[in-house]
């Protein structure tokens, strides 16, 4: 029985649909087993993942992002892990100044043949984010709606 008291952190991932994606299938259709802390969302590549999407994530209430994707030289777009490892040093840089612990991101490789890898890395990950806490630094949703007064005045 799980205590009331215990934060379950969320998590978003962001992986590669050609490799982390199958991995994280492969997982599942291993019934490995793994916290299903993390929402999946599926890019064509991890190169692909802009900085803003990670901030987004964190201003709608996620406690962690993982970015999974291709082993470096085996991206079926050729560059796109390693456009994503130099987005890794400006992201870091990116969650300093919005206040956001740097260990909330995670960036790793993980093919299309590694479920197994894929489960311990969503699991030692979530463990990390649960020691970490909620995310510390309040946001407001941009979406948030204006008040009549602000409109007619």
């Amino acid at each position: 029985m799980v205590s009331e008291n215990v934060f379950e952190p969320k998590i978003v991932g962001f992986l590669c649909n050609w490799c982390s994606y199958a991995g994280a299938d492969l997982a599942g259709t291993s019934r490995t087993q793994y916290p299903q802390n993390a929402r999946i969302i599926r890019v064509p590549c991890s190169g692909r993942v802009d900085p803003l999407f990670v901030v987004k994530a964190f201003q709608d209430g996620a406690d962690g992002v993982m970015i999974l994707g291709c082993h470096p030289g085996d991206c079926h777009y050729q560059q796109g892990n390693y456009f994503a490892q130099r987005r890794y040093a400006l992201m870091h840089r990116l969650l300093e100044f919005t206040g956001v612990e740097t260990e909330r991101l995670f960036v790793d490789w993980v093919s299309a043949s590694e479920g197994k890898k894929f489960a311990q890395v969503v699991t030692e990950f979530t463990e990390q984010v649960r020691a970490l806490g909620p995310v510390a630094v309040k946001r407001e949703r941009m979406s948030a709606p204006i008040p009549m007064q602000e409109v007619s005045a």
